[in-house]
C-alpha cells in the first residue's frame, strides 16, 4: 500500500492556532512540517492521522538567536539554515558536521530540526548533537510553556515527551567557553541512515585540561552520553592515550544490533575509532577557541 488513508488538512497562521487546532481535532490530529518522516510513514499506513495541521507558516519558530549564555533555535529552522549558519560552525560546529551528512539537499531545504527531533529515531544524528551539547527543548501546549532536558524529552525509539495537543517551539543550546566540538558518521552510501556515528563536545579549563566532556553515539543502543568514558578524560589533558581508552570504554557501552548495516562486531569496532576521531577533532578545535579567546583578552 503506498497510497495515505483519507485525512483532512488545516494550515496553521501561528502557533496559537496550531495548538487550537490539535485542541479541536483531538488525538488523531497531527503536525506535519518537512514531512519527510511523516508522510512516507502515511503511505505505507503505519501513521493514520484524521487531520494534519500544516506547520510551514509558523515563521515564529524559524530563527537562530544567540541570548546570553545560551543560543537558541527555533523548532522550525531548517537543515539548510543550520548548515550555512557561521554562528553555529563557531559556536557547535558539531551541528555543522551533523547537517553536511544528512540526508540530501532536497531533504534538508525541507527538514526542520523541530521534525528530526520529535522523530526521535534512533539514527538520527540531530537528536545525537543534542544530547551530547545538552540541549534543552521548549515545548508549548494548552497549560503554558515547560523546557525539558534531552533526557526528558525521549523517552525511547520513535517516542518523545511532546503530548499530542503541543508543541515543540525551540531548542537551546548552552554555550561554554574554550569549547570544541566534532561529530562523524559511517553509512553505506551518501545521505543514508547511520551504521554507526559518534559526537563529543570538550570544554577546557584555562590550563589546557578537560574541565566538561561528553560523549553520544549514533544507531548503536545508547541513548545518553557515555559516562564511563568521559570520566577518564576529566581533569586531563587530551592525548591520543585517553582518546584511545574513551574509544574502548565508548565500544564497551555501546549495544547495536546485527542489521542489513553490519554485524555487532562491526558497529563495536566503528563506536571505537569515531569516538576517537570526534574527541581528536572536538580537542582540536576547542583549543583553537581558547588560543583565540587568550588572543581577544
Amino acid at each position: 500500500m503506498q497510497i495515505p488513508a483519507p485525512f483532512d488538512y488545516a494550515r496553521a497562521t501561528s502557533v496559537e492556532d496550531a495548538l487550537a487546532l490539535l485542541d479541536r481535532h483531538g488525538p488523531e490530529s497531527r503536525v506535519v512540517a518537512g514531512g519527510h518522516s511523516l508522510l512516507p510513514m502515511m503511505r505505507l499506513r503505519l501513521a493514520r492521522p484524521e487531520w494534519l495541521i500544516d506547520i510551514n507558516d509558523l515563521y515564529e519558530l524559524d530563527f537562530i538567536l544567540r541570548e546570553g549564555d545560551y543560543l537558541r533555535v527555533g523548532a522550525m529552522t531548517r537543515h539548510t539554515t543550520l548548515l550555512e549558519s557561521a554562528e553555529i560552525a563557531r559556536l557547535f560546529p558539531i551541528i555543522t558536521d551533523a547537517e553536511r551528512v544528512i540526508a540530501d539537499p532536497i531533504v534538508r531545504n525541507r527538514g526542520t530540526i523541530g521534525g528530526s527531533l520529535c522523530q526521535a529515531d534512533p539514527a538520527e544524528d540531530l537528536s545525537t548533537c543534542c544530547v551530547v551539547l545538552r540541549a534543552e527543548a521548549v515545548v508549548r501546549g494548552p497549560g503554558g510553556e515547560r523546557t525539558l532536558s534531552m533526557s526528558e524529552f525521549h523517552r525511547g525509539p520513535y517516542e518523545t515527551a511532546v503530548a499530542q495537543n503541543e508543541i515543540l517551539c525551540e531548542v537551546r543550546f548552552p554555550i561554554l567557553p574554550r569549547s570544541g566540538s566534532a561529530y562523524e558518521k559511517v553509512e553505506r552510501r551518501v545521505g543514508d541512515w547511520a551504521v554507526v556515528a559518534a559526537g563529543a563536545a570538550v570544554s577546557l579549563a584555562e590550563d589546557g585540561t578537560i574541565d566538561d566532556v561528553s560523549i553520544g553515539l549514533t544507531a548503536a543502543g545508547i541513548d545518553h552520553t557515555i559516562a564511563e568514558a568521559e570520566a577518564v578524560l576529566h581533569g586531563k589533558k587530551p592525548t591520543e592515550g585517553l582518546f584511545i581508552e574513551a574509544g574502548r570504554l565508548a565500544a564497551a557501552a555501546s549495544d547495536p544490533i546485527a542489521d542489513q548495516r553490519g554485524p555487532v562486531d562491526y558497529k563495536r569496532h566503528l563506536a571505537d575509532e569515531l569516538t576517537r576521531r570526534v574527541l581528536r577533532q572536538a580537542c582540536a578545535r576547542a583549543l583553537e577557541a581558547r588560543h583565540t579567546t587568550t588572543q581577544e583578552g
